[in-house]
């Protein structure tokens, strides 16, 4: 007898452009249709997000009449109240899509999605996926998820909820972001070239790099200040820092601050804003060493593609960062919060191409032997099945 398939909805606000996205997207691609229909949804198709889908020729719905549950911009009590006020002609238009397409389960994959979407997803009948990549001391996650989600998902054990409101037990999963295992890893010294052409710098600079959202929870000040830590005790060695990234992120800008901050140090000709850029591998080769300073990082992603393409990673130790980085064999940990602890490091990966080699060589066997598209989407489907009541899979 044939089965239909499960159909997942996968909500995405649209003018938000992130890590959580593109793994969002990943699963999608990679899920088998005679087993699971994903529709897509945007809220808005006029960011960088729809250009990303519309590239991969991944339809979409969109529904720009049913806001996200927050204001486009800022934050004031004002824009605040407007939200709420429109929310109920917003829940009923979801209630009514997730009827029309005869949803089964709804995957949400950010905060913004997961508080607009977690009522209707009830209302109608349909199972609530909620996929955290945050903080686990988020209130949407320790409060409404525990309530309304028929199951949690976290990308890393720090991420799972600290203090949820009701038990999650049997309803709570961790499993690692899907990332595609390179096939053609660019020339390293044709792309370290290629951006100091591109910015007039002297052929023998290297640089390491910064990649992601210019947000205060990555740190991009200490990214600075890491730079600067090294320049001071090595004057004469030609390192550069390139920020890869969006500079706004729900109306707060820190590219000022960035710029700022690298003038009053004295290092403004060593400090780069690259902007936001696609595809990442050619510029993630281009640096010898990603500088992850980031609190709070639940699992970055740029932290394992710079593992699967051979860039070394010197990363703060906490949040999810520890669960992907072997101390001295796959990368370095450092002391959060303290820029001068990237020093060191940078030091052995800069000047000794043994270690470097080493490092880069360790990380990327590691990288391909723990994370990959099958395995992600083999356990999710499996949570999928579960929830639809499904054994047919099996």
């Amino acid at each position: 007898m044939e089965t239909k398939p499960i159909v997942v909805a996968f909500p995405f606000a649209g003018d938000d452009f992130g890590g959580s996205d593109i793994s969002a997207v990943h699963l999608i691609l990679a899920l088998d249709r005679t087993k699971v229909q994903p529709v897509i949804m945007l809220h808005s198709n006029k960011g960088d997000f729809s250009k990303y889908l519309n590239g991969k020729n991944i339809s979409y719905i969109g529904i720009n009449d049913a806001d996200v549950l927050r204001p486009r911009h800022g934050n004031s009590v004002q824009r605040m109240a407007l939200a709420a006020a429109k929310y109920p002609w917003t829940m009923f238009k979801l209630l009514r899509f997730l009827r029309q397409h005869k949803i089964d389960i709804v995957h949400t994959n950010n905060g913004l999605v997961h508080t607009t979407w977690a009522l209707p997803t009830v209302l109608s009948g349909a199972k609530l996926l909620w996929h955290h990549r945050g903080d686990p001391t988020a209130k949407g996650v320790n409060m409404l998820a525990p309530l309304l989600a028929s199951h949690v998902v976290t990308v890393s054990k720090f991420a799972q909820p600290s203090a949820p409101v009701i038990s999650l037990k049997n309803r709570l999963s961790v499993i690692h972001s899907p990332f595609d295992h390179p096939t053609d890893i660019p020339d390293r010294e044709e792309c370290r070239l290629a951006v100091t052409r591109e910015l007039g710098l002297r052929e023998d600079t290297h640089f390491v790099g910064y990649f992601g959202a210019l947000i205060d929870r990555k740190r991009p000040l200490r990214f600075v200040e890491a730079v600067h830590a090294f320049h001071k005790q090595n004057p004469d060695f030609p390192v550069a820092g390139l920020l890869f990234g969006p500079p706004e992120q729900y109306g707060i800008r820190m590219d000022g601050e960035v710029m700022a901050l690298a003038e009053k140090l004295g290092i403004a000709d060593r400090i780069h804003l690259m902007g936001f850029r696609l595809p990442v591998a050619p510029y993630m080769c281009s640096v010898d060493i990603l500088l992850v300073p980031a609190v709070n990082e639940p699992f970055g992603r740029t932290l394992i593609e710079a593992m699967l393409l051979g860039t070394p990673v010197i990363a703060t130790d906490h949040g999810g960062n520890p669960e992907a980085i072997d101390h001295g064999q796959t990368g370095f940990l450092v002391e959060p919060e303290n820029p001068s602890a990237f020093v060191e490091p940078m030091k052995i990966l800069l000047t000794n191409k043994a270690e470097w080699r080493r490092i880069s060589e360790t990380a990327r066997t590691s990288a391909l032997a723990g994370y990959g598209v099958a395995r992600h989407v083999d356990s999710i489907v499996n949570i999928y099945r579960q929830l639809a009541g499904r054994t047919e899979f099996e």
